[in-house]
């Protein structure tokens, strides 16, 4: 009786063991009575990454997620050279002023602009407005909803 329960014993340490070597593909492939099949296809080097972490260089930008939210627009020009290097300007004194608040600086046809922060809720954005409004340098900020970018890790 003894030899019976610690030979099931061994097994089912044994049986564990093996299931935690095995990856998410292998298990899934796993054929098991009265269930499904399931067959994956797919480059051998894919099946090598799996369970691997990713390490990114100091090189590589970093990784973001995109979602809806909102900007503090600090400037608004049109289609000319002027207006280019006003928005330059205008981002260089903000990058002065908050060195930690992203800036972005684009022509979006008709017009360039400069539009900082990745603010989630409008309560955000609008604290970011105020702050920039205080300074006293930028008098024509408003909020706008845009695709921000929220760093993750």
């Amino acid at each position: 009786m003894m030899k019976c329960f610690l030979s099931a014993v061994a097994f089912l340490v044994c049986s564990v063991g093996a299931d935690a070597q095995s990856n998410i593909i292998e298990s899934l492939q796993t054929r098991r009575a009265g269930e499904g099949v399931v067959t994956v296809h797919q480059d051998a080097r894919i099946a090598g990454m799996i369970g691997e972490r990713y390490v990114h260089s100091a090189t590589e930008q970093p990784k973001v997620l995109k979602m809806r939210g909102f900007r503090v627009q600090v400037y608004a020009g049109n289609n000319s050279r002027q207006a280019r290097s006003q928005a330059y300007d205008v981002a260089t004194k903000v990058k002065d002023e908050f060195p930690e608040i992203p800036v972005y600086t684009y022509f979006q046809p008709p017009r360039w602009l400069c539009r900082v922060g990745d603010y989630k809720t409008m309560e955000e954005a609008h604290s970011a407005m105020r702050m920039l409004k205080a300074t006293g340098i930028f008098k024509e900020v408003s909020i706008v909803r845009e695709q921000i970018n929220i760093p993750i890790e």
